[in-house]
C-alpha cells in the first residue's frame, strides 16, 4: 500500500482533490485549484509568510484569465471561499479578523492576508517532495497536459522532478494508452486543423492526441472525443484560442490577436475551414464534445470566417 502524501499520516492529496468546488453540467470551476498552485508557488519560493489580496489581485486574476472559465471570474472568490475547505488556507485582516467575504473591495480595504494553513505548511516544511506531488495532482485533476507547462511558469513552480502521486483517484491518473495511437491512425498522422505530418526516423513528431471534452471533467478515452493534432494547434485548442462547431468547421477566437504573417496564416486562416475527419467509417468527434469544449474552452464569440 502507498503511504500518503503528506506527514503525520494525513492524506494532502485527497485533501486537496476534494477542495470543493461549483459544478453543474460539467462546467469548470478551476478557482480554488489555481489559487492553491499560486500559493505553492509562492511557498517555494517565498516561504509560509503571509498573502495580501492587494499584492495578489493582479497576478490571480490573470491565472483566471488566462486558464479559468471563458465566463469572467473575480479573483476574490477563490481567495475567501477557500478558507471554507478544511486545513488548507486562512484569510486575516489587518485588524485580525477573518475573511471579510468575496468582494475585492472589503478585501483591498481590510487588508486581508491569505496564507496556507499551519498544518499544510509544516507537512511541506518536513517533506520536501511534498509540494510538486501536490502541485501534480492538483494539475492532473484540472487542467489539460498541454496548459501544465504554462500554469506552473505563471506561479513559479517546477515540475520536472515531480512524483505523480501513485494514489490519486483512478480517474485522474489512468489513461487508455491506445488512445494516442487509436486518434492518430484515425487520422492518418495528420493535424486535423493544417494538414501538418511530420516524422523523424520512421516516427511521427509534433502530433498529439487532443481530447475535446477534457479528460478531467469527463472526457472519454475515445475517437468520438479525440482530434489529431499538431503541438502548436493542440495548445492554442486547449488555450481556446481555437473551437469547432457542431458540423466540424473550425472557429477562431475574437480575443486572438495576431500581427505576424506567420500567425495569421498559422491561425486566423483556419477561420471557416472544414476540420479533416477521420478515416471513411470511423467515429467523428461527438457534437456533445464540442458543445463542452464551446462553453467551457473557447473564448467567445468567434471571427467571422
Amino acid at each position: 500500500m502507498s503511504a500518503p502524501i503528506g506527514s503525520g499520516g494525513m492524506d494532502w492529496g485527497e485533501r486537496v482533490l476534494g477542495v470543493r468546488r461549483y459544478s453543474r453540467n460539467g462546467e469548470r470551476a478551476p478557482h480554488k485549484p489555481l489559487l492553491l498552485l499560486y500559493a505553492l508557488g509562492r511557498f517555494r519560493n517565498e516561504g509560509a509568510g503571509p498573502i495580501e489580496f492587494s499584492a495578489a489581485e493582479d497576478d490571480l486574476d490573470r491565472l483566471l484569465r488566462e486558464f479559468g472559465p471563458p465566463r469572467p471570474t473575480s479573483p476574490g472568490y477563490p481567495f475567501h471561499h477557500l478558507t471554507n475547505d478544511d486545513r488548507l488556507w486562512l484569510v486575516e485582516t489587518a485588524n485580525g479578523g477573518g475573511s471579510p467575504g468575496s468582494g475585492v473591495g472589503p478585501l483591498r480595504a481590510q487588508r486581508a492576508a491569505g496564507r496556507l494553513h499551519p498544518d499544510l505548511a509544516a507537512a511541506l516544511t518536513e517533506d520536501r517532495g511534498l509540494l510538486a506531488r501536490l502541485a501534480r495532482v492538483l494539475l492532473d485533476a484540472t487542467f489539460a497536459p498541454s496548459l501544465h507547462a504554462d500554469i506552473c511558469q505563471m506561479v513559479g513552480l517546477d515540475l520536472e522532478d515531480a512524483e505523480l502521486a501513485v494514489h490519486a483517484r483512478p480517474e485522474v491518473v489512468r489513461r487508455d494508452p491506445a488512445f494516442r495511437q487509436d486518434v492518430l491512425e484515425a487520422y492518418e498522422f495528420s493535424c486535423a486543423f493544417c494538414g501538418y505530418d511530420g516524422w523523424l526516423g520512421g516516427v511521427a513528431v509534433g502530433l498529439d492526441a487532443a481530447h475535446v471534452r477534457w479528460r478531467t471533467y469527463g472526457g472519454p478515452d475515445s475517437l468520438g472525443n479525440g482530434l489529431c493534432l499538431c503541438a502548436l494547434h493542440h495548445r492554442l485548442f486547449d488555450r481556446g484560442v481555437l473551437g469547432l462547431t457542431g458540423e466540424r468547421v473550425i472557429t477562431v477566437s475574437q480575443k486572438y490577436i495576431a500581427r505576424a504573417d506567420t500567425s495569421r496564416s498559422n491561425v486566423l486562416a483556419l477561420s471557416g475551414r472544414p476540420a479533416g475527419e477521420p478515416q471513411t467509417g470511423l467515429p467523428v468527434v461527438d457534437p456533445q464534445h464540442i458543445d463542452w469544449h464551446t462553453r467551457q474552452v473557447f473564448r467567445r464569440p468567434a471571427r467571422a470566417a
